[in-house]
């Protein structure tokens, strides 16, 4: 019988590939159509608000018709968006295109409770490695796609993208089978709506849980903080467009994938606490560099040299599953989840504020500052459990 992980991983791939088509892309279109670097981060932050406020509703409903057919309702909004987007007249056009995507874009979060669903315990960290092996595609082969069909105009990777998004739907309707019912609790990551975060705060309570939920916090608000505002960054600083910004993403991607090759062996070899702060340390040095940096060959080493960042989500998101309780895992995985999407809502506005102001060397020391929080939050020890 042929494993149901094929299929998802394959969906994965090509819904991933169609979000880093857009990653380099994005600003530069809306600038376009007259938006401002404030405008442009929060263009970003309405795709994360609408996220964050219908994720868990999805997750929820997921949870009781199955994975599938969510699925398949999210595809199809992300697919209506792009093809919105892609003859967006108007700015309040492509907020409105953003804000579909988002209110639809349940399609990571779904995968990933429908591989949990469909794998034994024993087996799910094996079985979640297909998504970041699928990410490391994604951000390898997207933005490079991006780059090479924006010289023949900005519409093209949209078209791109929602071609992919296309295929995406054909492929989880034929291929995938439905998966077994679940509890709201599983492993896959629930996440708790707005109004409950309340229930939340007890985890930032917990001694070996509340440091590891800030240092994820950190990361993907210095994360987020630097996609939202390096391609406008570099087209002040390098005079880029898409291409040159999609080929330097490309670039990261590869960098991200040799990274992510070797984890276990770095794992073994150094430990997961000190190779989380080996890669806080090269995060606050590459961003900070990266204020300095004002030739493309000072750019492409500041790029080399910041790689340690990306053992960061890998490795905190494994200690924060060591560190909760089983029957706790899938509400904690969903808190992830939801501190990703605050920070990619508050970063982006901040980051699009720093550009419009010029203030380009301030914004790469920012990040840096933010990163250097990540240094700073002490890691808790499996002996101080």
């Amino acid at each position: 019988m042929r494993s149901p992980l094929i299929p998802i991983f394959l969906i994965v791939v090509v819904d991933v590939l169609a979000l880093t088509i857009m990653l380099p892309l994005l600003p530069f279109y809306a600038e376009r159509l007259g938006a401002t670097p404030t405008a442009v981060g929060a263009l970003i932050a309405t795709y994360a608000l609408c996220q964050l406020v219908a994720g868990p509703a999805l997750g929820s409903l997921s949870d009781h018709i199955g994975r599938r057919p969510v699925l398949l309702a999210s595809q199809a909004g992300t697919f209506i968006g792009l093809l919105i987007l892609a003859w967006a007249p108007f700015l309040w056009v492509v907020f409105l295109s953003r804000a579909i995507d988002g209110l639809t874009a349940g399609n990571l979060s779904i995968a990933q409770a429908y591989i949990a669903d469909v794998s034994k315990p024993e087996e799910r960290a094996r079985s979640f490695a297909f998504i970041g092996i699928a990410f490391g595609i994604g951000f390898l082969i997207g933005p490079a796609i991006s780059g090479f069909l924006s010289q023949f105009g900005y519409v093209w990777p949209v078209l791109a993208a929602a071609a992919l998004s296309a295929l995406s739907i054909c492929a989880t309707y034929f291929l995938l089978p439905e998966s077994p019912p679940v509890h709201a609790d599983g492993a896959g990551g629930r996440r708790l709506s707005i109004l409950e975060w309340s229930r939340y705060a007890r985890y930032f309570r917990n001694p070996s849980l509340s440091p590891l939920l800030w240092k994820f916090f950190v990361f993907v608000f210095s994360f987020g903080f630097f996609t939202a505002g390096f391609a406008l960054f570099a087209e002040r600083r390098y005079q880029f467009g898409p291409k040159e910004v999609g080929y330097i993403f490309a670039y990261t991607g590869l960098l991200g994938g040799i990274v992510q090759g070797v984890m276990g062996l770095l794992v073994r070899r150094v430990g997961e606490r000190r190779l989380l702060a080996a890669g806080f340390i090269g995060s606050v040095v590459g961003y900070a560099a990266l204020a300095f940096a004002f030739t493309v060959p000072q750019l492409i080493f500041v790029t080399t040299i910041s790689v340690l960042g990306g053992v960061i989500r890998p490795v905190v998101t494994s200690l924060i599953t060591q560190r909760a309780e089983r029957h706790e895992q899938g509400v904690v995985l969903g808190l992830t989840q939801s501190l990703a999407s605050v920070a990619q809502i508050v970063a982006p506005l901040i980051a699009g504020a720093f550009i419009q102001k010029g203030w380009l060397a301030a914004w790469a020391l920012a990040i840096a500052a933010v990163a250097l929080v990540g240094v700073v939050i002490r890691t808790p020890a499996a002996a101080d459990l």
